[in-house]
């Protein structure tokens, strides 16, 4: 394959500007260093929305209505996927209220983590109930799930969902490998999730923290994409003297990319591909497909 799929992570969950600086909160920060993104070349972009005083995450869809409308303006092509993450909202209803958007605020996609999982302090909460109301209530919207796994039973409950018709093709995976209590960071690990992939998906390879290159590479070189950006990690070089700006991390992967010869699929492909509507106004899955 000689184009990868480039989902832009700028902002997650943990990194506060005490920890990193350049960690894009507020929400002209996040929307700046999308449109930065946009001219660099991505495809996708994976929200989080940040409370801009402090700096803690948000489920409120005011917050990703004013975040997502703001990238629409100058880049109204963009798939733009937000987050439903159980890590520090534990109530569905708070969870599931950025689907609720419409118009030029209305995500294309959103995250689906597909089982509960322990981080290295904390745990991630993802009830069977709560990943199947999320899918349910993402399909009635007609947005489609950005499927989250970091092992192998992930991808097996996926299959499961698709079964059950709570999940439809094509899919697309974020395969996040290098948490302490996931699937690792190596080639046996990767090679795993890649075979237990359901037809018909499409795949970005993350890593967490100094895995974040290595998975990179990965899917570059022999992937459908990456999963790049300061949610992941917020450190340039593996002996952390160098904090990493989102510059900075999407300029490597387009390095490795030219290096490799593979070009950035553009967000109009990637729509095509994925079943969703052509953007430019028009946003979430095409139902016609």
């Amino acid at each position: 394959m000689d184009k990868i799929i480039v989902n832009f992570t700028p902002t997650g969950l943990i990194p506060r500007k005490q920890d990193n600086c350049h960690t894009p909160i507020s929400v002209s920060e996040i929307v700046e260093d999308v449109l930065m993104a946009c001219e660099m070349g991505i495809t996708m972009v994976h929200l989080h929305a940040r409370d801009g005083s402090s700096g803690a995450p948000s489920y409120h869809k005011g917050k990703y209505a004013r975040i997502i409308e703001g990238i629409r303006k100058s880049a109204p092509d963009l798939i733009i996927g937000v987050s439903t993450s159980g890590r520090f909202i534990a109530d569905i209803e708070n969870r599931m209220e950025v689907l609720d958007l419409d118009g030029a605020a209305k995500p294309d996609m959103a995250s689906l983590t597909l089982s509960s999982l322990n981080f290295n302090r904390q745990a991630s909460i993802n009830s069977p109930d709560d990943i199947r109301s999320l899918a349910l209530r993402m399909k009635e919207r007609g947005i489609k799930p950005e499927l989250e796994a970091f092992d192998t039973g992930m991808l097996n409950y996926a299959k499961y969902m698709a079964k059950k018709g709570w999940l439809e093709p094509p899919f697309y995976f974020n395969l996040i490998l290098g948490n302490i209590a996931c699937a690792q960071a190596d080639l046996l690990h990767t090679a795993i999730m890649i075979q237990e992939l359901p037809g018909e998906a499409w795949y970005s390879m993350g890593g967490v923290g100094d895995a974040q290159l290595r998975m990179n590479s990965l899917g570059i070189t022999m992937g459908s994409g990456v999963r790049v950006g300061l949610e992941d990690n917020y450190w340039y070089d593996l002996e952390r003297t160098t904090l990493a700006t989102n510059r900075s991390l999407l300029q490597r992967v387009h390095i490795i990319a030219e290096a490799n010869e593979k070009t950035i699929i553009s967000p109009s492909e990637l729509r095509e591909a994925l079943g969703l509507k052509k953007g430019f106004g028009e946003y979430g899955t095409d139902v016609k497909k």
